[in-house]
């Protein structure tokens, strides 16, 4: 079985004359031939131009929490369009916002608006070298934070071995100055071991420890709980600035965020996607005596930073998050999708696990899960290179990358419920003809090599 794509794979022969790789964002070019638009989306299901229907769990990378073209949200939203747009100016809204995310997020005690997680993480790195005096950070591998060159970097574990000392950093492509390599440090995840070893040696240069507790973007393979609290107390003890990003956490996995789930308080935290349901709108939030800083000594803000729009959305989004069981219901539809899933995958041999929260979570093809990136490196990924496209004939939209997990929203219903489950055993059924046709053994788990 296999989609009809033939409008979509024409508009990618028009959009590649004016768009490099056809597309907006190097993440959504999908080859060539395999590339999808979009003509509209509602609720949990979208459907491209050659009218495939497709359940979906990228949920744009996570921003859709509560559905597409949810009717309280654009409701919100063109209650915003009505106060005019941007104005260089402040509005009221800017508070009410602030003050909703200050009473969801214990750590939170001022918040400044930005437009993309990125520009977040961007000022919470900069706030953190002007409070601190220092001008060094710390990554954690596999972490993504965004496309700015400060973190654009990866160590390279494939061909790695411990006794070569520490993995050599990479940037992620071309164009990123190599001065920056010479600001980070990076470290395994649940390793504090490492973390206190790096610390007691240069802490004194390192302004920040930045972390994704739930790595959205390396199969939200997520730190211990100890860990995170074994970070907090290193963190304080050498006077280093505990930035977590919540960008995809934050009012997802729990109201008050990763943070709330893991009883760990950040010194600043960022947040962005799920606050306004996909519209622009990110926040930096933090303890008041570093975020203080912001005025006349760093500056922060933005021609778009406060957009009547993206702000009445945000306030409407975290009132339902907030006030409704909302994410309850999210993290009960996640728990019986990964179980439905595990009984089918169980009842054919195959071994699986799933890794990190009911909201978010990665589909792994082993019996242990990764604790860190390394892990993940050197698993053998291909089952699910296969069963993704397939799960796309069959009409249920997952990310081709393994990396980035399953997300649900508050409009994945029963019918989503029981529709991809069936789906979901048609795709294995036809990923284990095509590997066997190839003569491999899905049943059998080998690291790769």
């Amino acid at each position: 079985m296999q989609r009809n794509l033939s409008n979509s794979n024409a508009h990618f022969q028009k959009a590649v004359k004016r768009l490099p790789l056809g597309v907006t964002s190097n993440f959504r070019y999908w080859e060539e031939d395999k590339t999808i638009y979009i003509k509209r989306g509602k609720g949990a299901r979208l459907w491209d131009i050659d009218d495939n229907e497709y359940i979906d769990y990228r949920l744009a990378f996570g921003p859709t929490i509560l559905g597409y073209a949810d009717e309280r949200v654009d409701q919100a939203a063109r209650e915003g369009m009505e106060l005019g747009g941007v104005f260089a100016l402040a509005t009221e809204l800017e508070y009410t916002v602030a003050e909703r995310i200050c009473k969801m997020v214990s750590s939170a005690e001022l918040v400044r608006f930005s437009v993309s997680g990125t520009e977040a993480v961007m000022t919470a790195l900069r706030l953190a070298r002007a409070y601190t005096g220092k001008d060094k950070y710390v990554l954690v591998e596999g972490g993504y934070h965004g496309l700015s060159s400060e973190v654009m970097w990866y160590t390279e574990v494939e061909e790695w071995q411990e006794n070569e000392g520490d993995p050599e950093l990479l940037p992620y492509g071309e164009g990123i100055p190599d001065l920056y390599n010479h600001l980070i440090y990076s470290v395994p995840l649940n390793d504090a071991n490492r973390l206190e070893r790096l610390f007691k040696r240069h802490a004194d240069t390192i302004a920040a420890y930045l972390i994704e507790p739930i790595m959205g973007n390396c199969g939200s393979i997520t730190a211990d709980q100890q860990y995170l609290k074994d970070v907090r107390e290193l963190c304080t003890k050498y006077e280093v600035i505990l930035i977590i990003d919540e960008v995809k956490t934050g009012f997802r996995v729990a109201r008050g965020g990763v943070q709330e789930l893991m009883g760990v308080d950040a010194d600043l935290c960022t947040f962005a996607k799920s606050m306004a349901n996909g519209y622009p709108i990110s926040a930096l939030a933090g303890k008041e005596e570093i975020m203080r800083k912001i005025g006349d000594d760093v500056v922060h803000g933005g021609t778009y930073t406060g957009h009547s729009v993206s702000l009445a959305v945000a306030n409407k989004t975290l009132e339902i998050l907030d006030e409704t069981q909302a994410l309850t219901n999210i993290a009960k539809y996640g728990t019986s999708l990964s179980e439905a899933i595990g009984k089918i995958l169980s009842r054919r041999g195959i071994p699986h696990c799933f890794v990190g929260h009911p909201a978010m979570y990665g589909l792994f093809f082993n019996t242990t899960p990764p604790s860190n990136y390394r892990d993940w490196v050197n698993s053998d990924y291909t089952f699910y290179e296969v069963l993704a496209p397939n799960l796309h004939d069959v009409g249920v939209l997952v990310e081709p990358d393994c990396r980035e997990p399953l997300f649900i929203c508050e409009a994945h219903d029963e019918r989503c419920l029981n529709e991809t489950i069936s789906k979901f055993e048609q795709a294995l059924n036809m990923t284990l003809e095509q590997l066997e046709s190839e003569n491999k053994n899905p049943r059998q788990k080998n690291n790769k090599k």
